[in-house]
C-alpha cells in the first residue's frame, strides 16, 4: 500500500537545474523523515538528502551541499529536491524513501525503511 512516485528527471546540461518530486501514497509522510537516494551504474546506492518530520531539519551529502535543496509539502504528501548547478557526476536514478536516523542525525546515518521503492526518475547530466 505504501507507494512512492518519483518524477521530474530528464536530460540537462552541466550547470543546469531540475526539480524532482516524490509523491507518497498509502500513508502520511508528515509523520516520517524522508530522503532522496541515488544509484548510478557500477556504484552503490547513496543517500543524497533527507528532511526530518519533527522540525524540518535538512541534511545533505557533501557532494551536493550548496547545490541541492530538499523541501516537503505535507498538504500534498510530496517531497521535492531542487537540483542546481548539476554536474555529470550527478547522473543517476533518483529514489525517495522514508527512513530513520540510526544514531546522530546525518545523511550518513539515514537508513531507509523496509518497503516499496518507487520506479525512480532518471537524471542525466551531459553536454
Amino acid at each position: 500500500q505504501v507507494q512512492f512516485v518519483e518524477s521530474g528527471g530528464g536530460l540537462v546540461q552541466p550547470g543546469g537545474s531540475l526539480r524532482l518530486s516524490c509523491a507518497a501514497s498509502g500513508f502520511s509522510l508528515a509523520n516520517y523523515a524522508i530522503g532522496w537516494f541515488r544509484q548510478a551504474p557500477e556504484k552503490e546506492r547513496e543517500g543524497v538528502s533527507c528532511i526530518s518530520s519533527r522540525d524540518g531539519s535538512t541534511y545533505y551529502a557533501d557532494s551536493v551541499k550548496g547545490r541541492f535543496t530538499i523541501s516537503r509539502d505535507n498538504a500534498k504528501n510530496t517531497v521535492y529536491l531542487q537540483m542546481n548547478s548539476l554536474k555529470p557526476e550527478d547522473t543517476a536514478v533518483y529514489y525517495c524513501a522514508t527512513g530513520y536516523f540510526s544514531l546522530r542525525r546525518s545523511i550518513a546515518n539515514f537508513r531507509p525503511n523496509s518497503g516499496s521503492w518507487g520506479q525512480g526518475t532518471q537524471v542525466t547530466v551531459s553536454s
